[in-house]
């Protein structure tokens, strides 16, 4: 799978909430300032030569549609991140965010607890 630009990502966080939306109900969906029509419809081409995002025919528009599942690029980026910087290590990865977010024994507890729930 390729890699996203923030840009690119940020579009696709929109297209996963939406699920399917031409680019003005995308530029409705992003932050102020809102970038430009052209601007949107450019980093969705490249979404859809990159094969994240397809489209169908609508009227004169296209509406536009995630060809990849959320979760599918999530485990992808968070396993890339754990091979480039933390060894493979997941112990590793928490550990660091345990520290840098100076957790408490009971937030990771808690954080365990809804790991081993989403498991079940």
């Amino acid at each position: 799978m390729k890699e996203l630009t923030k840009a690119e990502e940020d579009i696709m966080q929109v297209l996963w909430d939406l699920g399917e939306g031409n680019v003005a109900a995308i530029i409705d969906e992003l932050p102020k300032p809102k970038p430009a029509y052209n601007t949107v419809s450019t980093i969705v081409r490249i979404l859809e030569n990159k094969e994240f995002v397809g489209y169908r025919k609508e009227g004169r528009g296209h509406i536009y549609f995630p060809l990849v599942h959320k979760a599918e690029y999530s485990h992808q980026s968070l396993n890339k991140l754990m091979d480039g910087y933390f060894q493979g290590s997941f112990k590793s990865l928490v550990s660091f965010f345990v520290k840098k977010n100076d957790m408490s024994l009971q937030e990771l507890e808690g954080v365990l607890k809804e790991i081993k729930k989403d498991s079940e």
